[in-house]
Parts: structure tokens; C-alpha cells; sequence
């Protein structure tokens, strides 16, 4: 897995979080799916057709994470201007900065093993550090958990 290094502008979205951990992810990440998916189509001004899975850490710090470390996550979609909401939604505005983007494209259950080698393997052998902002992957408006093979984007920030 080789990445594209990509400096982004601000990126706004609109969706729904909730406070999840490792081990609550699946579930929880279904859980927002779920509520997050028929109402989409309310939010206005979207960029794109492409849905984001965000996870905002408090200090991203691969070598303390354990199963129960709790993080911030997000589904949404990236908007132009966030000016009027559908109800219960909110807005996440990811600063800009420098992406490591890598295209994943395997079973669902094997994305964890891409995700450990992304922070194991490349990160460490690379010329960059992690930096402080929102980790996310980009899902094309076709993906589903259950699908065999599924398609991603995986977008680390990076310094």
C-alpha cells in the first residue's frame, strides 16, 4: 500500500457522532449508519456523493490505543456551507493540512490488518509523523458493510 500525499483546504460535514471506542465501533458505526442514512438526501449543498466514516482522537497515539480508548465518531457527507441543517444533525469542520491517502480494496473484516500496517509499517518508515486532526475514510455512495469486497479511501493526516 502506497499512499497519495494530499494537501486538502477546510473540509465541512454534516452528520451525526457519538462517542464510540475500538471495541464499540462496529456496532456504533452501524447504530449512526442507520439513523444517518434515509435523512442524507435532506442536507444541502453536498460536494460529492461520497459518505464519511471520521474518527476524532484526543491525542492519536497508536502505541497507548487499546480496545477501550474512546474517540469521536462521525457519518456525514462534505457540504459547500452548512447554513441550515436537517434536524439532529451537526456540523465537523476538519482544518486543512496534509493527508497520506490510501486506497483500500479488500473483504470488510481485513480493513483493521490495512489500518494496523498504515500505523505499524508505513507510518514509522516514512518521512512523516501523525498530526493532530480528524482520521477518516471517504466510502463511495454504493459501499455496504456487507458487500465482499468494499472500496475505500483511508485518509491519515500527517506532518
Amino acid at each position: 500500500m502506497k499512499p497519495n500525499i494530499i494537501t486538502t483546504k477546510p473540509i465541512v460535514i454534516v452528520g451525526l457522532k457519538a462517542n464510540l471506542s475500538f471495541i464499540t465501533n462496529g456496532p456504533g458505526t452501524a447504530k449512526l449508519a442507520k439513523q444517518f442514512m434515509p435523512n442524507r438526501n435532506q442536507i444541502l449543498n453536498r460536494i460529492g456523493t461520497e459518505k464519511f466514516s471520521i474518527q476524532v482522537y484526543d491525542q492519536f497515539d497508536y502505541s497507548k490505543m487499546s480496545p477501550n480508548t474512546i474517540f469521536e465518531k462521525w457519518v456525514g457527507v462534505e457540504v459547500s456551507n452548512a447554513d441550515r441543517l436537517p434536524d439532529n444533525m451537526e456540523v465537523l469542520t476538519i482544518p486543512s493540512g496534509q493527508y497520506a491517502v490510501f486506497n483500500y480494496k479488500g473483504k470488510p473484516e481485513n480493513f483493521l490488518e490495512a489500518w494496523q500496517y498504515i500505523h505499524t509499517t508505513w507510518l514509522p518508515n516514512s518521512e512523516f509523523k501523525i498530526d493532530d486532526r480528524a482520521h477518516f475514510e471517504k466510502l463511495p455512495e454504493d459501499y455496504h458493510p456487507s458487500n465482499p469486497i468494499t472500496e475505500e479511501e483511508v485518509w491519515v493526516p500527517v506532518k
